[in-house]
């Protein structure tokens, strides 16, 4: 039983086997080729769109990126500008107390309107 067994599977090996070694004809195996060609390149073409697509988001995410940090640079130095305005104004006003009557208030006046108008300027410049 187990030689019957053993020379029929042998047998059966041999024939595809020898079904593997034939050759295809001239015009099959040109219409492979030719098939393997459009398809590589269609796979090629795939491949070039979604590089061009991963790119352009890149590009898109870089440029997003550089926008924010400027955002965050001019928000960082308005809000030192109205620190200054604000430690200047401070020191104004200390140096009005020296003075009485109508030029303190002009003084101190002059001093609030300074800082008022970096303040404004801040503003409008954290907008754009």
């Amino acid at each position: 039983m187990k030689l019957t067994f053993g020379c029929a599977l042998l047998v059966s090996a041999l024939l595809g086997l020898s079904a593997c070694n034939r050759a295809e004809s001239p015009e099959k195996t040109q219409a492979d080729v030719a098939k393997a060609q459009s398809d590589a390149t269609a796979e090629n073409a795939k491949a070039e769109e979604k590089q061009k697509e991963v790119q352009a988001e890149a590009t898109k995410e870089r440029a997003d990126a550089q926008t924010k940090a400027t955002d965050k640079s001019v928000g960082a130095l308005v809000d030192t500008a109205v620190t200054e305005a604000e430690g200047e104004t401070k020191v104004a006003l200390a140096k009005c107390e020296a003075l009485a009557g109508d030029a303190q208030k002009a003084c101190k006046d002059e001093a609030n309107a300074h800082l008022e108008a970096v303040k404004e300027k801040a503003k409008a410049a954290k907008a754009n």
